[in-house]
């Protein structure tokens, strides 16, 4: 017999179908510390079933193939008429089906809803971020809706829908909606105040003929936007509808697709409103900014909890490579070396997750009347913002590289993970905006920095390294001589020592040890695997790898 010339061995299986959620320690242990024991078992149930979906076989191929194909633009039909949509590959909509029917665009009406919500963005992200675009911002419009009572009552239950109903059509014919923003402007990015679109009121009391052009517009089939023009007496948020309300097609012209190097599932446009796009206004006329705002927050959790599941899924896929590849006498994981930088990578992922985490819950007290916590959120979410969105790329990178050549072959999905890592440090403000907003919140409002002080304060005496960066840190923030130029490096350390107060109060003594030492104590290369030998790298990397409970 001849032998066989392709005999496949030493390949690791495929990491599928698993429990996303479960088999992800860090994500299981800071829900259940936030969540109230009133909804504590609903809410695990629910999102061990998505954990599940997530994990599946079927749902990764979803994903793939909703990147593989991307969106199409079609401006005119066969004869000539302006259509102006885009059409999806069928995998993008079972997608979004699944996101929506599991609550995604729905944190507003139920208890710890921001929470539960932000753990299951956090498990679902993982199987395809692009199609999180539209999820992430149709949840975000809600609160800046309600700054227009009327509307909101229109739209409001169909923005929280658990029913996935695409296709144009009026929203008094729908179950449920989807929603995007059109803020950028080509001319100002993100100093939205140079914004040149222009509104100018109608006959209808609250209803604006808009015109001008945006530079991005992400998830443009969507079923309304929230925009920002100048109106008379200044900048102003108004709601656009793709559809009228007497069933004609508003003026929303799409006049191309962005060529990205990631988010390729999802759709990013140039669009044009061309003065017969009608608006409403939602909020005071020249309160644009402060009328959405409460949409950029919201969206801002949602960038570091997206990239936070880019972190777990990377390090998911390093962890399981390296526990089933041999290589110079045994596993991969085994090797002092490896063990180094997967324990470091877990690291960066737990401190992620714990922090995420912990700005849902503190989202939900704010929603429910905790100045305490609104205060915390108002510095905390954009350090966050800056670091967590900051660290996404060099962890993917280094875990791409756990996989070897393998790791940089497209059917591993590393690759589509190592394209999508930048976008959240790019979403919603760059990190030199975030880096500002920080020192506004620290100039204008004392009571956001005593509430992060009184935060970190809860892990006080627990471990050395953080008391000396917390002294270290309060330091800095007493000489405000040439602040500016220093924010970053400011924000990047009020970040670190968040995080280090979560897990020396919250992780296993192994992983808080290991934080505090390198991030917080300077015992570190500042490259991932440079850890400190004397360290339990070994119970890191092993809590990071994705095995069933128990």
């Amino acid at each position: 017999m001849t032998p066989s010339t392709h005999v496949v061995t030493n390949q690791p299986p495929p990491l599928a179908d698993y429990d996303v959620f479960s088999q992800d320690a860090a994500l299981r242990e800071a829900f259940a510390r936030h969540v109230g024991d009133e909804v504590a078992e609903e809410a695990t149930g629910e999102l061990r079933a998505l954990g599940e979906a997530a994990g599946s076989a079927r749902a990764q191929e979803w994903g793939a193939r909703a990147n593989e194909h991307r969106p199409v633009l079609r401006t005119h039909d066969r004869f000539g008429h302006r259509i102006d949509e885009v059409d999806f590959h069928p995998d993008w909509h079972l997608l979004l089906g699944q996101a929506v029917s599991a609550g995604l665009t729905d944190a507003w009406s139920r208890p710890h809803g921001q929470l539960r919500r932000s753990a299951g963005f956090l498990v679902w992200t993982q199987v395809d971020a692009g199609h999180g675009c539209p999820v992430s911002m149709t949840h975000a419009a809600v609160p800046a809706l309600r700054a227009q009572p009327e509307l909101a009552a229109v739209w409001e239950p169909l923005l929280t829908s658990h029913v996935y109903e695409p296709g144009l059509r009026p929203a008094t014919a729908k179950a449920g909606a989807l929603a995007g923003m059109g803020m950028t402007e080509k001319q100002g990015g993100s100093d939205v105040r140079a914004n040149a679109t222009r509104a100018e009121p109608l006959a209808e009391p609250g209803v604006y003929a808009l015109t001008g052009h945006k530079w991005f517009c992400s998830a443009p089939m969507s079923d309304v936007f929230l925009v920002l023009a100048r109106a008379p007496e200044g900048l102003t948020c108004f709601l656009v509808p793709r559809v009228l309300p007497d069933g004609e097609r508003n003026a929303f012209r799409i006049q191309r697709l962005k060529d990205k190097l990631g988010d390729r599932s999802n759709a990013s446009s140039e669009v044009e409103f061309d003065g017969t796009t009608q608006g409403w206004r939602v909020g005071e006329e020249g309160r644009g900014v402060a009328t959405i705002i409460e949409m950029v927050a919201a969206t801002r959790l949602d960038c570091v909890t997206g990239s936070a599941a880019i972190m777990r899924q990377a390090v998911a896929q390093a962890t399981h490579h390296a526990a089933h590849r041999e290589a110079f006498g045994g596993p991969l994981i085994d090797k002092p070396l490896m063990r180094n930088v997967l324990a470091d990578l877990a690291l960066e992922s737990e401190a992620a997750t714990a922090l995420a985490m912990r700005l849902a819950a503190a989202y939900d007290a704010a929603a429910a009347g905790s100045a305490q916590e609104r205060h915390l959120l108002r510095l905390a979410l954009p350090a966050a913002k800056y670091w967590v969105t900051k660290r996404c790329t060099p962890l993917t990178v280094e875990a791409l590289e756990c996989l070897g050549g393998n790791g940089y072959v497209e059917e591993s999905a590393m690759p589509r993970l190592l394209r999508q890592s930048p976008l959240n440090s790019i979403w919603e403000g760059s990190g030199n905006i975030q880096a500002l907003d920080v020192l506004r919140a620290l100039q204008r409002e004392p009571g956001a920095l005593n509430a992060f002080l009184t935060e970190v304060g809860q892990a006080a005496g627990g471990d050395h390294r953080l008391d000396a960066a917390v002294k270290a840190l309060l330091h800095e923030l007493s000489d405000l001589e040439g602040i500016e130029a220093r924010a970053r490096r400011l924000v990047e350390r009020l970040a670190l020592v968040l995080q280090g107060s979560l897990l020396v109060r919250h992780a296993p003594p192994a992983v808080a040890d290991a934080f505090c030492a390198s991030r917080l104590g300077g015992d570190w290369g500042g490259a991932f695997g440079t850890l400190p030998g004397t360290l339990d790298l070994a119970a890191i990397a092993e809590r990071a790898r994705p095995l069933p409970e128990g």
